[in-house]
């Protein structure tokens, strides 16, 4: 669903797309060449850069108001879920492991770079599943790691916002580290909101794909809360009060002048993450 007014032209799409596979194929190239002997500071790094590439690629300008936890790792990025964008807007600031669902690395091209770049995946067809990924999970917390989950469980089109569901926060809980609710919106250059990025109902990742290469610039505003630590919280407590946090969020965004930092300068679908 992309505005007219907004479409690039199918020549300058296709050049997008091009420069877009290429830098995926440079991704995975990275990850199976370079990783496997780079340390995990220089796996972040590389990361952060190859996802805020990506984003200007695409002519998406991330914005931040508040500051994403950076240091001392530990903690649970809960943000609400758009498109398959999210993950790179996030890994462009502060690379996290997530948590996903299996089908996601069967994906050509992403479920390999994802799954090398530290994506935990769920089976959620077995229900003993989520305790082996709650236990990687919490280990990785607790080894310093960064962790984002999207707890609506699916996709939007950004106008709404699903119920969260605390199941994925157990992890945060038992290694006694810090949950930041993070807003995510997409809108045009001009401030509108924008669809274009949304992946859900019965879109396909091709054609969400294609959709934005074809898109003028976006601009994604981020905004981060500050951080609650887990201990004493049950996960319906932590997943109610980062449910909360992002609806005042997008109902103040949507209200207000966008944010004007950029990355490194903090101030329902059956194939998507959890």
């Amino acid at each position: 669903m992309l505005d007219p007014a907004q479409r690039i032209t199918r020549a300058h799409q296709a050049w997008r797309a091009l420069r877009v596979a290429l830098h995926l194929v440079q991704g995975l190239a990275t990850t199976t060449l370079l990783f496997p002997q780079a340390g995990a500071a220089r796996r972040r790094e590389h990361i952060r850069r190859w996802s805020a590439k990506l984003l200007a690629l695409l002519a998406i300008e991330p914005r931040v108001d508040g500051e994403i936890v950076a240091e001392g790792g530990n903690v649970v990025f809960v943000a609400n879920h758009v498109s398959w964008l999210d993950i790179f807007v996030l890994d462009a600031h502060v690379p996290a492991r997530f948590i996903a669902k299996s089908e996601l690395a069967h994906w050509p091209l992403i479920g390999r770079l994802i799954r090398d770049t530290g994506t935990i995946f769920l089976e959620r067809a077995r229900k003993a599943d989520m305790m082996r990924v709650n236990a990687v999970a919490s280990g990785a917390l607790s080894r310093g790691d960064f962790l984002a989950v999207f707890p609506e469980g699916t996709t939007t089109d950004g106008t709404t916002l699903l119920k969260f569901h605390g199941s994925l926060l157990q992890p945060v809980i038992d290694s006694g580290g810090r949950v930041q609710p993070i807003a995510l919106r997409y809108t045009y250059a001009d401030g509108a909101h924008s669809l274009a990025p949304e992946y859900a109902g019965d879109t396909t990742f091709a054609c969400s794909f294609w959709r934005m290469c074809g898109a003028r610039a976006h601009v994604v505003e981020i905004t981060a809360h500050p951080p609650v630590a887990a201990a004493g919280r049950s996960r319906r407590e932590l997943a109610a009060m980062a449910e909360q946090a992002i609806s005042r969020a997008l109902a103040t965004d949507a209200a207000r002048p966008a944010p004007s930092t950029a990355p490194g300068k903090s101030a329902g679908r059956r194939d998507r993450p959890p």
